[in-house]
């Protein structure tokens, strides 16, 4: 593995804690919660058979695998910087069949993968995080053959994301807040303006960058209760839980508390969370 720099190396670190490792835990329930933004980023990169593909930032394999279908005869990599993160789904990909997937540890802002390898690459909520966004994307353009293409979704801002809004405030309301973040911080809302992220991307030396934003409905697995337990495990309730080594009573109160207001989106025993994400498209 190509040495990460000092950013990219504490969000290996990270990924690869017990708070990393919380995503394998709950990998079916956020597998399902996330399947809408992985059908947008399907559909806009449009994978064809015979492709050779990169997917950076792969996580626990959902995107991995749906790739590997779509291109059949073509080729996957499947990238991550968490080796437990890459181990779940080089896993997931074996029992599926899919051996021919190659797995790599590695940052993706510095690894040489390679000039003009792959046809598209794509992410799911994987390249929010780079230290410097800019190398990263002119990093990954030179891995492109001319005319290839790059396709990302990501987050878009927290008030319009009631999945992130509710059980953050849930958490401020109980805790107090979080040391502040700058916009455009590595995080999970590192991607939220859109004009900023063009700018990066253009800036990398990519060409017809365009973005969209796209609205979709999740539906977490469960009823509320069910749903209210995944929030302060994974997100931003279950950070600043870890931040303020919140206690028992804490993680009670903050999960009566999301599933209290999420029951304005239960109908039927089903939870349906609008959302609205960040579609980034931009060519070699």
């Amino acid at each position: 593995m190509t040495t990460a720099s000092a950013g990219n190396a504490a969000q290996a670190e990270y990924w690869s804690s017990p708070s990393g490792r919380l995503w394998i835990d709950h990998e079916a329930a956020l597998d399902a919660t996330l399947e809408p933004a992985l059908a947008v980023l399907m559909e806009a990169a449009a994978p064809h058979r015979g492709e050779e593909v990169l997917d950076v930032g792969c996580g626990t394999g959902a995107s991995t695998l749906r790739l590997a279908e779509l291109v059949g005869a073509g080729h996957v990599t499947a990238l991550d910087i968490a080796e437990p993160l890459l181990a779940r789904a080089r896993e997931r990909a074996e029992r599926a069949g899919h051996g021919s997937i190659r797995f790599l540890r590695a940052d993706a802002q510095t690894h040489d993968l390679g000039p003009g390898r792959f046809d598209l690459i794509l992410s799911r909520f994987g390249v929010m995080f780079f230290e410097d966004t800019v190398a990263a994307f002119r990093n990954l353009g030179r891995v492109l053959r001319p005319g290839g293409r790059i396709a990302v979704v990501a987050w878009a801002g927290v008030e319009q994301n009631p999945w992130f809004l509710i059980p953050q405030a849930a958490a401020v309301e109980r805790l107090g807040s979080p040391p502040a973040i700058e916009p455009g911080a590595p995080g999970p809302l590192a991607f939220a303006d859109r004009d900023h992220v063009v700018a990066l991307l253009r800036a990398a030396g990519l060409t017809d960058v365009r973005s969209q934003e796209r609205h979709v409905m999740l539906t977490p697995p469960g009823d509320v209760q069910s749903v209210a337990r995944l929030t302060s495990r994974v997100g931003p309730a279950a950070r600043i839980l870890r931040l303020r080594e919140g206690s028992g009573d804490d993680v009670a109160a903050i999960e009566s508390a999301v599933a209290e207001r999420l029951g304005g989106f239960e109908s039927g025993g089903t939870v349906r969370v609008p959302a609205t994400l960040n579609l980034f498209l931009a060519s070699a």
